[in-house]
């Protein structure tokens, strides 16, 4: 058994773990990483990365299928199933050297691709080794959540895990919930060729505004994508090639193939984080503000933190445990500037509190700005009018903004920006954006906030009066 003592070490190299481990051992630290699986972690090979590919593919031949508003014949796209896969297969190995286990050897972290386990507060055992470090992240991610509906595990079904290795068509896919990724997949699915039903046992996109929700699930349903709301799975039975599900309130649907959307759990098994003594929640692991386990010389980062659920946020969190590690400088996490986004086409982005939050939260002093996707120039020459950006406000200050429609999750960054640093709307208006962009939303919605202050005051218009009659 060879003991390893070092500085840091890293236990899951998806992509808070490999932030990390890059961060602190170009910054001077001893690094170890523990992976058992894939280099990259479930964003590269599971999640963003092939989802956003198949995306594309779905974009490519939707385009193709109605290019006659732009005075191209519409063409009935010819879909091959395993090119397509093919293209997903391409853009993961595109990326995989950076995730690499050579690239971070290269940088000089000892990666052991061996599961670990704690045998005390401060040793890990992996495969034939002990490794004793003096500070330890977690960051092991999360699995899809397989819930223990009636059946279910009598039937074969799709995880994002097993999803993009299929290689043909589903006639018919059932997808069971309608977060993001249910309804990513079921939008590229149905622009691929496949008929889709969705169920959904409550309001599908429920975590997100209502009304920006309501337009994207509107053009999926004018896409073809049947989204059944409401409908709590009770049964699920057949075979491959076959599949009903039945909900609590007796419909019943029917399909070829199933995909199992429901959301995630933390990695937390097989761990012994008991012998370490670290504590869990239901949601993960529990940690303190600056994202300290109960074990003081133990971090935990992304999804098994039970936080927000997103390849950025975990690499944001990633620097808060660097600087506190490395530098013992004081460092705190924050969710209100961590943006998210829907890929379905449009797209729903959102940072900061909804509006329905933002009432809740501070009652009559919540301002609400808003400009309609309509307004835009470059919307209108892409003929991308469908959406809106509405931005909460308390004394002038942005407290959430919701974004629906074309390249909505590009422009939330900005948003990201103000709310990191505070900023007014003064400063957003004050920016530049070149025309035609639609970046121009962003500065448009800004204008809107101050238009009536400007316009349709009394005060203004009498002090332009002034100006213009005594000042020479």
């Amino acid at each position: 058994m060879e003991r390893i003592e070092t500085d840091i070490l890293v236990i899951g190299a998806g992509s808070g773990g490999l932030s990390v481990a890059a961060g602190a051992v170009q910054m001077g630290a001893r690094v170890v990483l523990l992976e058992s699986g894939r280099m990259g972690g479930d964003c590269l090979n599971y999640g963003c990365v092939p989802s956003k590919a198949l995306l594309a593919s779905a974009k490519a031949a939707h385009q193709q299928a109605h290019a006659a508003a732009f005075g191209v014949a519409d063409q009935a796209p010819q879909v091959d199933p395993g090119a397509v896969n093919d293209h997903v297969r391409d853009v993961i190995a595109g990326i995989e050297p950076h995730d690499s286990q050579e690239r971070f050897e290269e940088l000089g972290v000892r990666v052991i691709r061996e599961h670990g386990l704690f045998v005390s507060a401060s040793e890990v055992e992996a495969g034939g080794h002990v490794i004793a470090a003096r500070r330890i992240v977690l960051a092991t991610g999360s699995s899809p959540l397989v819930p223990p509906i009636p059946g279910l595990d009598g039937v074969p079904f799709e995880t994002n895990e097993t999803l993009f290795d299929r290689r043909e068509r589903p006639e018919h896919l059932l997808i069971l919930g309608g977060g993001p990724i249910g309804m990513e997949m079921a939008q590229a699915h149905a622009r691929l060729g496949s008929k889709v039903t969705v169920i959904e046992g409550a309001r599908a996109l429920g975590k997100d505004d209502p009304e920006a929700a309501a337009l994207v699930l509107d053009h999926l349903r004018a896409e073809g994508v049947e989204i059944a709301e409401g409908a709590m799975a009770a049964a699920v039975r057949g075979k491959a090639g076959a599949i009903e599900i039945e909900a609590e309130d007796g419909r019943t649907f029917r399909g070829t193939h199933l995909l199992v959307a429901l959301g995630r759990t933390p990695n937390t098994e097989g761990l012994n984080l008991e012998a370490a003594g670290i504590e869990t929640t239901k949601a993960g692991i529990k940690v303190d503000a600056g994202l300290r386990t109960t074990n003081r010389r133990v971090y935990s980062i992304g999804d098994i933190a039970g936080g927000m659920q997103f390849t950025h946020a975990a690499g944001y969190q990633a620097g808060v445990v660097i600087r506190s590690i490395l530098f013992g400088l004081p460092s705190k996490a924050r969710t209100a500037h961590i943006p998210w986004a829907t890929y379905t086409d449009p797209e729903l982005a959102q940072v900061g509190l909804t509006e329905a939050q933002a009432r809740d939260t501070h009652g009559d002093r919540l301002e609400v700005a808003r400009f309609d996707y309509d307004g835009n120039d470059r919307a209108r020459a892409e003929r991308r009018m469908a959406g809106f950006a509405k931005v909460m406000m308390v004394r002038g200050r942005p407290v959430g903004v919701t974004i629906v429609g074309h390249q909505a999750g590009e422009l939330i960054g900005l948003w990201s920006l103000v709310l990191a640093n505070n900023l007014k709307m003064s400063q957003v208006a004050a920016m530049v954006a070149p025309y035609p962009t639609m970046g121009e939303l962003n500065k448009r919605v800004a204008g809107a906030y101050f238009s009536p202050r400007l316009f349709e005051s009394p005060m203004v218009k009498r002090v332009v009066g002034f100006v213009q009659r005594w000042i020479p």
